[in-house]
């Protein structure tokens, strides 16, 4: 007799027991104090910050914008297996109250992220407003109702293929609840919020009657549930090995002029096969690019002086700790091995790649600040992160990579 309780508690314990084991490594790791000093500074930083914001800072509209995204992003935690469409597919009507219970699992979990972002947000609003953080419960109370529509009406559009439909229903709802956050912090009249709910529940009803007779897409649904698990993996990965992380590729035909500049020489081959998967790996590129972005902001927007200087040798750490595991990519890969070149070959182009990355990423911190109009601290941090980035890759990574 099929079980549907049973099912969600084994998949659901099941996926916390997985997390739980992979965190303990995160946790162990000292990146995480390295975290928690950057969040430190963040946090001082974004204390002076807001002490120079004037009456007339417009905080409803920036808190608005901030939490829409949050709220609107809610995909719902379905716990489903590859095998799930061949198996659970001729059971599919007895599975409402399985995906009821996902659906309450991924609004704790992502009512707790908005919480963290509300207790974030909030000094700014207090700062500028005049009730300060009295209505600091209310205020999270209303979005955790927001958090519970967007999460039905993300389901109800998983009922439909078209991207055009996904692409179109995130920005109605991005747009539904800007407004109603900007109104809502705004101390905006009762029954205009009111309106606003009232197209928020008639948006909803009209696809629950649409998808009523549909079936639910199980590859959408099972490729949505690997692609959140492999960005988890993909941070596990850093601290410890992992079985289940699955690699993805892209061609980037326009990056290929990069390639194109290295010579066509035996001792190059490691390079050339590093470079090669550092560009076309999203997990590396995409970790660059993003860190490199994030960390770019920080530096321009709530940073001075030295603590420029201090976020720079921050995610350049961040983001050379975090591309070591490039050194074992293919180390599963036979043909590999068969290459004719030495092992010092290979350590030379691996370390020679990672230094240019680097050094480009510090370049890159550099300008933004010459672009604030600092040139002094431009050339300071340009050296201190050629400086740290050098320590870093021939002697801290020898020593690491050899372990």
């Amino acid at each position: 007799m099929f079980d549907e309780n049973k099912l969600w508690r084994d998949r659901a314990g099941g996926r916390m027991k997985d997390l739980g084991r992979y965190l303990r490594y995160i946790f162990n790791g000292h990146l995480v104090i390295v975290l928690l000093f950057l969040i430190g500074t963040a946090a001082f930083y974004y204390q002076e910050w807001i002490k120079t914001l004037s009456p007339s800072f417009p905080a409803e509209l920036v808190i608005a914008v901030i939490i829409g995204i949050f709220v609107t992003y809610s995909p719902v935690y379905n716990f489903l297996l590859e095998a799930d469409k061949v198996f659970l597919l001729p059971l599919e009507e007895k599975l409402k109250g399985y995906f009821l219970k996902s659906g309450i699992a991924s609004l704790v979990f992502q009512g707790y992220i908005l919480l963290l972002v509300l207790a974030v947000l909030m000094p700014i609003y207090a700062h500028v407003g005049e009730n300060g953080f009295s209505s600091f419960i209310p205020f999270l109370l209303v979005l955790l109702l927001i958090k519970a529509w967007n999460l039905a009406s993300s389901w109800k559009i998983q009922f439909y293929v078209e991207t055009s439909v996904h692409r179109s229903d995130f920005l109605i709802r991005y747009l539904l609840n800007a407004v109603f956050v900007y109104l809502l912090f705004k101390e905006a009249n009762l029954l205009l919020l009111i309106g606003i709910g009232a197209i928020m529940v008639f948006y909803f009803y009209s696809f629950h009657v649409k998808t009523v007779k549909m079936g639910l897409k199980w590859d959408q649904l099972i490729e949505a549930e690997e692609k959140r698990m492999a960005s988890f993996y993909r941070l596990a990965n850093l601290f410890t090995d992992v079985p289940k992380l699955k690699d993805t590729v892209r061609r980037r035909k326009y990056l290929d002029l990069f390639i194109s500049r290295i010579a066509f020489l035996q001792e190059k081959t490691y390079l050339y096969l590093f470079a090669r998967t550092f560009l076309r790996s999203s997990d590396y590129l995409g970790l660059f690019v993003r860190l490199t972005v994030i960390g770019g902001l920080a530096i321009y927007f709530i940073s001075f002086g030295v603590g420029q200087v201090l976020l720079t040798l921050l995610f350049i750490y961040l983001t050379a700790f975090q591309l070591l595991p490039l050194w074992n990519h293919h180390q599963n890969k036979l043909f590999v091995d068969l290459y004719p070149v030495s092992q010092q070959a290979k350590n030379s182009s691996f370390h020679y790649l990672l230094m240019v990355i680097l050094t480009v990423q510090s370049f890159l911190f550099a300008l933004l600040i010459v672009v604030k109009g600092e040139w002094f601290y431009s050339v300071v941090v340009l050296g201190a992160g050629m400086v740290f980035s050098y320590i870093f890759v021939y002697f801290y990574s020898k020593s690491r990579l050899k372990k």
